[in-house]
């Protein structure tokens, strides 16, 4: 056996990697605690999260330090940040105590198994490109549903108002379908691509913006601002996925049928 140390197999990216990992756990707390507010912080952290996958990665290919236990470090971080601790916090917003629970809870399994089975096969997979929906985007698409919600309410009653009953009722469906997004072949998009790169960077950094906005009890007109910006947010989300199945059936038309 090595007895390499631990610190000794980080990098300086690893750390941060960590950090994205820490923020995750603390979001966790915030799920457990389930209050309104406390969820919406944990999502908020999330957001944060995000930051650090993008930064950490930058710092790997611009110092040349990608390495294999930075890579296995990633893809746990990213389950647990990104598949397990969104899971959780969206079923502690939106359950509505009910028998109907156990669909949502189906619904956040499928959820979090569909995002630890594409970073297995990211992992033992090479090539450019993604297959699948990369879980921080999955990640990003329950950002999304969830402040759709938030300020819709709080613009109504505040942090005690419901939710849209209607959102609980499609959730399961919705959870599932990310859960399997991740994990088909059926989508396939360039990592260069400038619409994947709006999603990540660009819409991204937004959510920790109006994030912070929710912590500071909006009014009305703000509340229901953010809320249709929001709901933009997750119409672009979805339609970036149509967009890499419709890519990847041209794509496969072309190679069966190179005359074309």
């Amino acid at each position: 056996m090595s007895d390499i140390s631990i610190p000794k197999l980080l990098k300086h990216k690893d750390y941060i990697t960590l950090l994205g990992t820490s923020l995750g756990l603390v979001a966790l707390i915030c799920a457990c605690i389930g209050s309104r507010e406390f969820l919406s912080l944990g999502f908020f952290l999330i957001t944060i999260s995000l930051g650090t996958d993008l930064i950490d990665g930058y710092i790997a290919r611009k110092t040349k330090t990608v390495n294999d236990m930075g890579r296995e470090l990633d893809s746990l971080s990213d389950s647990l940040t990104f598949g397990i601790v969104p899971a959780i916090l969206t079923y502690q917003s939106f359950k509505t105590g009910t028998l109907f629970d156990l669909f949502i809870i189906i619904g956040a399994i499928s959820f979090v198994i569909g995002a630890m089975l594409r970073l297995a096969r990211f992992n033992i997979l090479k090539g450019s490109g993604y297959t699948g929906v990369p879980t921080p985007i999955s990640a990003l698409l329950l950002i999304f549903y969830f402040y759709i919600n938030y300020f819709y309410a709080f613009a109504l009653g505040g942090n005690t108002y419901p939710f849209l009953e209607i959102s609980s009722y499609l959730l399961p469906i919705f959870l599932i379908l990310i859960g399997w997004f991740n994990i088909t072949a059926y989508i396939q998009v360039d990592e260069k691509d400038k619409s994947t790169y709006l999603l990540v960077v660009v819409l991204g950094p937004l959510c920790p913006i109006f994030g912070i906005i929710g912590l500071t009890s909006p009014n009305f007109i703000i509340s229901v601002t953010i809320s249709i910006f929001f709901l933009g947010f997750f119409v672009f989300g979805l339609t970036w996925i149509t967009r890499g199945f419709i890519l990847f059936f041209i794509k496969r038309r072309k190679t069966t049928n190179p005359s074309q």
